[in-house]
């Protein structure tokens, strides 16, 4: 028999690593067996990058986190859909390579709305790469200064643009923060060892990766996540193998790994409290097994791009949360959803415990002030 939605969506928060840290299968609950298990995690904002690992590691605080990628575990960059990753250090080479082709050429568009001429942009990279070598760590003012004193003009959106273009090149990568400030350095002293495998087998890692990490799903899903077409997709699950297969499901054929079907019956998960830009929401497109679509307004208002904070239940979004840092502890701010019956005392008192974790992670207590 097919696979109904509610076993796919069991079976999607396990690959999530959203069931527990001992549900089976799944990597060490590391920083770096978390973002080599997804491949590449959402890390735009860095806050919700950092949750979305302490979320899937028991006992995680952000120092801890933040000092195991100061240790290296992963690395922030700009490998798919022009937008920031965490991605395990060898790789990083070539994800930027295979996936960033299609953003750089939609960027020449971009440059020419900015007024950047492509001298420019190719005088940054070569600016940069002279500002940072002998492995030199530089703050994202530092390297502002650096492009300026270089004679590359980054007036208005340009320093943001030249920043991800020399980046998205495969020349810099960022590094972790200094306080609040970002820093680069170059990629190549950072990752002295990158992997370097062939395009077709650089394909098959990264099918592999998506598929684990968020199946069942269909190419059309991994080609959306990955910014790469379909034929390339195809061919990426062609060369994984029989470490992808597919199954039927109510909404048609999707690929799993084998193991996922292997292992114990999935449940969907109790409580959770997730960061916003979480692969839980931005590793699909078609959100409708765990969001309801009138509710999807209310994750990110005006379709602008900043997804809000979830409260989720058995794999379902039932609502959303902001926290308010204060000097001794944390306040978040719940909102249920407006429509279907809303939340009950029990599950609110449920969403209340589901916080500790987030409580731990930041070091302070939390307080839930329902809307």
């Amino acid at each position: 028999m097919p696979l109904s939605s509610a076993q796919v969506l069991a079976l999607r928060m396990r690959a999530l690593l959203l069931t527990g840290a001992d549900s089976s299968p799944g990597p060490g609950r590391t920083v770096a067996g978390v973002v080599k298990w997804f491949g590449a995690m959402q890390a735009q904002d860095l806050a919700s990058g950092l949750f979305s690992l302490g979320t899937r590691i028991p006992g995680a605080t952000e120092a801890s986190v933040s000092d195991a990628l100061e240790r290296k575990e992963a690395l922030r960059t700009w490998p798919m859909r022009g937008t920031v990753h965490l991605v395990p250090p060898r790789d990083a080479r070539w994800m930027v390579t295979l996936m960033g082709a299609k953003p750089l050429a939609g960027a020449a568009k971009r440059r020419e709305t900015l007024g950047i001429p492509d001298a420019t942009a190719d005088g940054a990279v070569e600016a940069l790469g002279n500002a940072l070598a002998g492995g030199k760590r530089l703050t994202r003012a530092e390297c502002i200064q650096a492009l300026n004193e270089a004679g590359v003009s980054t007036a208005g959106q340009a320093s943001y643009h030249l920043l991800w273009y020399v980046s998205q090149k495969g020349v810099t990568c960022l590094a972790p923060n200094i306080g609040k400030e970002q820093t680069f350095v170059l990629l190549d002293d950072y990752v002295p060892n990158p992997h370097t495998p062939g395009r077709d087998e650089a394909l098959g890692i990264l099918a592999l990766r998506y598929v684990r990490g968020h199946g069942p799903v269909t190419v059309k899903e991994m080609a959306r996540w990955s910014g790469m077409g379909v034929r390339d997709c195809r061919v990426g699950v062609a060369a994984a193998g029989g470490s992808i297969v597919e199954v039927e499901t109510e909404a048609g054929p999707m690929l799993v790994t084998p193991e996922s079907l292997d292992a114990a019956e999935p449940g969907a998960g109790a409580y959770l409290t997730l960061p916003g830009f979480d692969e839980y929401m931005l590793g699909y497109g078609d959100r409708s097994l765990m969001l309801d679509p009138a509710d999807f307004q209310q994750v990110v208002p005006g379709n602008n791009g900043v997804f809000r904070s979830t409260l989720v239940r058995d794999g379902r979004a039932l609502g959303t949360w902001k926290r308010t840092m204060r000097a001794k502890s944390c306040l978040v701010d719940a909102v249920p959803f407006q429509s279907g019956p809303g939340l009950s005392a029990a599950d609110r008192a449920a969403f209340e415990a589901a916080f500790e974790p987030y409580a731990t992670f930041v070091g302070k207590p939390v307080e839930v002030r329902w809307a």
